[in-house]
């Protein structure tokens, strides 16, 4: 089957997709985008998180059918042309990168937070960025750099939003 989707904001056609094939496989293989990382391939780990359609999904788990006709975002259609995500940039000052493997689904979640916590005009709690990472397992760090680079773009979002 062909598959044809929209990725970072630009059309991407990808021919003889099986099936059984999932939407990770064919971003990191056959689109050549191996931001998105297989950890665990059942949606435990987070390490795949993607937004399809705007909501993050663990692209592990979505048959790559599933994305046809429809808006895929993946970690590397954060940065812009001016350089690094916010998120991503806090997460290097923080020193919340370890290994690196949790890191592009991390960068995915906190996005998305950060977009709904902006669009109601405030900065995520504590227990509610916890929550909103509670399905990224790192197992190189004790997580507070993380919640720190969290902490650290939330501020820096939101005085961009001044």
């Amino acid at each position: 089957m062909r598959l044809t989707c929209t990725v970072n904001g630009t059309e991407q056609q990808v021919d003889d997709v099986w099936e059984g094939e999932s939407l990770l496989y064919v971003l990191r293989e056959r689109m050549g985008l191996p931001g998105s990382k297989n950890a665990c391939e059942q949606g435990e780990c987070g390490s795949c998180t993607v937004y399809l359609d705007g909501l993050p999904v663990c692209a592990c788990l979505v048959a790559a059918g599933q994305a046809e006709g429809r808006e895929v975002g993946t970690v590397e259609g954060l940065a812009g042309e001016d350089g690094l995500h916010p998120v991503q940039q806090a997460f290097l000052d923080a020193g919340a990168v370890q290994c690196g493997f949790c890191t592009p689904g991390l960068l995915v979640a906190t996005d998305d937070l950060l977009a709904r916590a902006r669009a109601e005009g405030r900065r995520p709690e504590d227990a509610e960025i916890r929550e909103a990472l509670a399905g990224n397992l790192c197992r190189c760090t004790g997580y507070e750099k993380i919640l720190d680079a969290v902490r650290l773009a939330a501020d820096r979002t939101a005085e961009e939003a001044r």
